[in-house]
């Protein structure tokens, strides 16, 4: 039964590295996998400038390619060198991983697919785990929980900033009309929504007294509602603040679960005994 449920000496010392950033070996992985996504970033920005892909676009190929096949044997070692690979397969960054990799190899199947890649900006993410400092990792979880804890109130929020375009856009509909550019209704809610986020396109604009007067009161109202989601979460910071201890970025061999307390042994999830 333990033999079974051992790890091998090899896939302990991989899990170590790629897994968690305690180590000096953990540390160097995960700075060198942030400058292959960055450099792997930049590679597709530059392809995608026609004049520099078609003087270097051989070099850019290539490069890309390496490091695609560089992502790919990660992937790969990050399955084998634990117990449950379809933990991580299916996990947030297990899914981010995928995606970051295959955008390459549909190239041969479909044109320009490649640019995709672009999606390893979201492997950037694993900079946190750089930061491993409790600090970071503990203000990162706090922020988690106060949004899940606030999700209901901001949907509120939400559904009545919708109810309130809708109203806005109406009135709007009605005072400058379709002569000013308002030609619906549904135009004129785009518009509120566009004013009251204080984006302000440009491409319709009141036109009567009324309406930029109007007008002048979204934009100020927008203000103010963009403050009200922040002061939301914020209250849940600071109400969870004192529950929350810290953690290191300590990964389990077994479940892959992480975030553990500071010296903990053994799994909070599972119970396996952490490297």
């Amino acid at each position: 039964m333990n033999k079974k449920n051992k790890i091998s000496p090899w896939k302990e010392t991989v899990h170590e590295i790629i897994y968690e950033a305690d180590t000096k070996a953990g540390k160097l992985f995960d700075v060198v996998l942030l400058i292959a996504i960055l450099a792997s970033i930049l590679l597709v920005m530059l392809e995608s400038i026609e004049s520099f892909d078609t003087k270097y676009h051989t070099f850019l190929n290539i490069s890309e390619w390496v490091i695609t096949i560089l992502f790919s044997i990660e992937y790969i070692l990050r399955i084998v060198s634990i117990k449950k690979p379809l933990k991580y397969i299916f996990s947030f960054y297990g899914i981010i991983d995928l995606l970051s990799t295959i955008p390459k190899y549909l190239s041969l199947f479909l044109i320009g697919s490649h640019h995709l890649a672009a999606l390893r900006a979201l492997r950037l993410l694993r900079i946190f785990r750089i930061l491993k400092l409790a600090r970071y990792v503990g203000a990162s979880n706090r922020l988690l929980v106060a949004l899940k804890m606030s999700r209901t109130k901001i949907s509120v929020f939400l559904y009545f900033v919708v109810i309130l375009c809708v109203i806005l856009g109406t009135i709007m509909y009605m005072v400058e009309g379709p002569e000013n550019g308002f030609t619906s209704i549904p135009t004129s809610v785009y518009w509120a929504i566009v004013t009251l986020t204080t984006v302000g396109y440009g491409d319709i604009a009141p036109n009567t007294a009324f309406g930029q007067f109007l007008a002048s009161i979204i934009m100020i109202l927008g203000y103010g509602i963009i403050a009200i989601p922040t002061g939301i979460v914020t209250a849940e910071m600071t109400k969870n603040n004192n529950n929350n201890v810290d953690t290191n970025t300590q990964s389990c061999p077994s479940c892959s679960k992480e975030n553990h307390k500071d010296g903990a042994k053994f799994c909070y999830n599972c119970g396996s005994k952490l490297n």
